[in-house]
């Protein structure tokens, strides 16, 4: 059974789920119980869910979203492989056309459903040229194994050759007021009609921490005029960013707690005054 329509770059997903951190620890908890969250998440009209084989986590996944299969559109990632020191730097990316089919059938079976409905490279290769890897992703779709085919961790050159193999749906990039690099990028996305889909939105948790950093000030004082904590209006200031110009943008928070969720959706509907927008681009550069 497929999940939720795929978009188009006119009309994207409001927001997703980045489910990197859901384990079972939170299971039988009405807060962080991975199917709750999963449910409050649908309910809440949230229906992008993000993983990958890196995560370790997919059967988890697969289970929480069961229930919900049909209305969800279900993300994962492939290419990214931790060494055996267990160290957080200890990685390598391997994209080779093999690894792109084996990959793809670890996930299926571990989420276990019949296709993944958007399907990642984790991270560009220094060694497998990028169009080799999309032929494959493409095989793969041709096959009926995934629906669309994604990008993360790429550069523009590498987008450009991989939409000339096969269109990409979307590209999933770090963006928030703390790192602002894929700015660069977004007008080759929205001349090829690509979403991009904004993991870390809330700066890896930095943007929801008092500091006394000037842009974390600006931050907590807007919040308070708006009644919003400084990470909400954080995670409006990358919805802001899409309606502002011509590029589609997704953000894609994470979080394994229901109240965060539903805190975190209450953001995108938070109208931010242009002077305030200005003060927060000023703030963050």
């Amino acid at each position: 059974m497929n999940g939720a329509a795929l978009w188009t770059s006119d009309d994207p997903p409001a927001q997703g789920l980045g489910l990197m951190r859901l384990t079972d620890e939170g299971r039988g908890d009405e807060d962080r119980d991975p199917s709750v969250l999963v449910h409050a998440a649908v309910q809440s009209g949230v229906t992008l869910l993000d993983t990958a084989e890196m995560y370790g986590n997919e059967e988890l996944v697969g289970r929480a979203v069961a229930a919900h299969r049909d209305q969800v559109t279900l993300c994962s990632k492939f290419g990214v492989y931790w060494g055996s020191s267990g160290h957080h730097d200890d990685w390598s990316v391997r994209a080779d056309p093999a690894t792109v089919r084996s990959s793809c059938d670890g996930s299926l079976r571990r989420l276990d459903v019949e296709t993944i409905d958007l399907y990642y490279l984790h991270h560009r290769s220094e060694e497998t040229p990028i169009e080799e890897t999309v032929a494959a992703m493409a095989d793969l779709r041709q096959s009926g194994k995934i629906r669309a085919i994604g990008l993360s961790n790429v550069t523009v050159d590498d987008i450009r050759r991989a939409h000339a193999v096969h269109p990409i749906q979307a590209v999933q990039q770090e963006y928030s007021l703390a790192q602002r690099e894929v700015e660069s990028m977004m007008p080759v996305l929205a001349e090829l009609g690509i979403t991009l889909v904004a993991h870390s939105p809330l700066g890896h948790g930095a943007l929801h921490r008092e500091s006394d950093s000037p842009l974390e000030r600006v931050l907590a004082e807007l919040a308070l005029g708006y009644g919003v904590t400084s990470g909400q209006l954080a995670l409006a200031w990358v919805h802001s960013r899409g309606r502002r110009s011509d590029q589609a943008v997704v953000p894609l928070p994470g979080t394994t707690r229901v109240i965060h969720l539903l805190a975190n959706v209450a953001s995108a509907h938070l109208d931010i005054e242009v002077s305030d927008l200005e003060r927060l681009d000023a703030a963050s550069v």
